[in-house]
């Protein structure tokens, strides 16, 4: 994997780094975006089943993307050339066991981290899968200071396990715990080690024991996150011999995602004619025992989707087929349902909540204390102005208030901090009240009490 050669376009600039499954690259896209490339491990895909496994593993990935941003590390195509296998995928670098390396990650950035892994995962347990190999390593940054999960089934698949919620729980907990030790002994190791535990009740669990202690994380958010990622210069990765296909002339790239049915009739495929998410391919009666992966292996029409770049001059470039026909497909379906969903969503959908969630702190506030509230405000996402009223049961007057909201925002947390100061018992009540908009045209509210003692 030398810097200069392409892999079925993207054209890789050296710098590397070492995976359970195999080797990441970084690359660049044909169009000049950064991109990932993930080189498998020959060994571990030799067999016909392991690379059935991996392409019904990158196919649920795809299939999870295409209702949306889930928290996974977008993947742009699964592809052959001989006996090697290549995952191309958003950037994917750095990870977060690199800034935690070169002492780039802060603990906001670590709780920011937690958060949205929490979320992601949450997310995608509640679609059927799991990751099956959550660590430090498989979970990267993306350009905007977005948390994504990499590697989601991969190792699993390679050995022929199933990966299951519960490990990834474990798995997630064990992060914590990774990330409150980078932090030192300070309060916000203190947190971490909190929402580690508290993960023995789930994730959700977890996640809300971060958000009620966001006060220990300053500058927790993706801003500062995005600012740890800028610019991170990985050590110089040593130069690793390239596959047999490195060295070739050029040749046509076969994507593993949209095959064709070589097996004819015969080939179970379930839901075929779904479009090319269909990538899920198991045997039927009276199917050969080996599947279209291993036959386009052995008829060798993977051919080569690795080119030499360095040698004297560009490398002769021929047309992928399949992949371009796959991928002008592809992008006519985007651009129609994008007119289609401009047209139903113009001039745009408002601004609506749904749901409050008050929480209040869980232990008893001594003297002159603070109790700190978080109110969890659930929205459809749209761009707005939320107007609320936080009520406390000391007959403070209330005062109305409002938040902005951006779109794709599906969730607002909106904090009140509660001082009390002198001597005796006392039970405080916080209500959030949002008065608009509400999809019920309502005010909708919920709320949490403390108790103080001093």
């Amino acid at each position: 994997m030398r810097e200069g050669l392409t892999v079925a376009g993207h054209r890789l600039t050296g710098r590397t780094r070492p995976s359970e499954v195999g080797t990441w690259a970084d690359a660049v896209s044909p169009d000049g975006r950064p991109s990932g490339v993930l080189r498998f491990d020959p060994a571990a895909v030799a067999t016909a089943a392991a690379r059935e496994r991996l392409v019904a593993a990158v196919g649920a990935d795809v299939r999870l993307q295409e209702g949306g941003p889930i928290g996974l590390l977008p993947v742009i195509d699964l592809v052959a050339a001989r006996d090697e296998v290549w995952l191309i995928t958003a950037r994917a670098t750095p990870a977060v066991a690199d800034l935690m390396a070169t002492g780039r990650l802060d603990p906001g950035g670590a709780a920011t981290v937690l958060l949205e892994t929490a979320q992601a995962l949450l997310a995608v347990h509640a679609a059927g899968p799991a990751h099956g190999a959550l660590h430090a390593g498989t979970v990267v940054i993306g350009e905007n200071g977005s948390v994504l999960l990499a590697e989601r089934g991969l190792l699993r698949a390679l050995r022929g396990e199933t990966a299951s919620a519960e490990q990834d729980v474990a798995a997630w907990a064990a992060l914590a715990d990774a990330l409150a030790a980078h932090c030192g002994q300070g309060h916000a190791a203190a947190a971490l080690r909190r929402a580690s535990a508290a993960a023995a009740h789930g994730l959700a669990a977890a996640r809300d024991t971060l958000l009620a202690e966001r006060d220990a994380f300053p500058g927790m958010g993706r801003e500062r996150l995005a600012h740890s990622a800028y610019g991170f210069a990985a050590p110089a990765s040593p130069e690793l011999p390239a596959g047999p296909a490195a060295g070739s002339s050029g040749g046509e790239a076969v994507t593993l995602l949209d095959l064709p049915n070589l097996d004819g009739p015969n080939l179970d495929r379930p839901n075929a004619g779904d479009g090319p998410g269909d990538v899920m391919m198991r045997f039927g009666p009276g199917v050969p025992t080996e599947t279209t992966a291993a036959q386009i292996w052995r008829a060798g029409q993977t051919h080569d989707a690795v080119t030499a770049t360095h040698t004297g001059g560009p490398a002769p470039r021929r047309r992928r087929r399949r992949t371009t026909a796959w991928a002008g497909t592809l992008l006519l379906a985007i651009l129609i349902a994008a007119v289609i969903l401009w047209l139903r969503q113009a001039p745009g959908a408002p601004l609506a909540v749904s749901d409050v969630d008050v929480k209040a702190p869980k232990k008893t506030v001594h003297c002159d204390g603070r109790a700190d509230f978080v109110g969890v405000v659930t929205t459809n996402g749209e761009a707005g102005t939320l107007r609320y009223l936080w009520i406390r049961s000391d007959n403070r007057e209330p005062l109305e208030q409002e938040q902005q909201v951006s779109s794709g925002d599906t969730s607002v947390n909106l904090p009140l901090h509660w001082k009390v100061t002198g001597s005796g018992s006392f039970k405080g009540t916080a209500t959030l009240r949002v008065l608009s908009p509400t999809t019920t045209g309502k005010p909708i509210q919920d709320k949490a009490s403390f108790t103080y003692k001093c």
